[in-house]
């Protein structure tokens, strides 16, 4: 189990299909909320498959 807090950002394994692989985490629980840093769109994540695909946190 990783932690992770509202407002750190996470790099992901796979990008956006924007492109980029930058997330801010908006929202932790059963499921992540990721907003993409690029183009701002918000995404959910069940926890299991967030933790699987994150590489790496980046903290504030």
């Amino acid at each position: 189990m990783l932690n992770v807090s509202v407002g750190e950002r996470v790099e992901m394994k796979k990008p956006h299909p924007c492109g980029n692989n930058l997330f801010a985490v908006r929202r932790v629980g059963m499921d992540f909320k990721l907003q993409c840093e690029k183009c701002g769109r918000e995404v959910m994540l069940p926890r299991s498959k967030a933790e699987k695909n994150i590489k790496r946190i980046i903290s504030e």
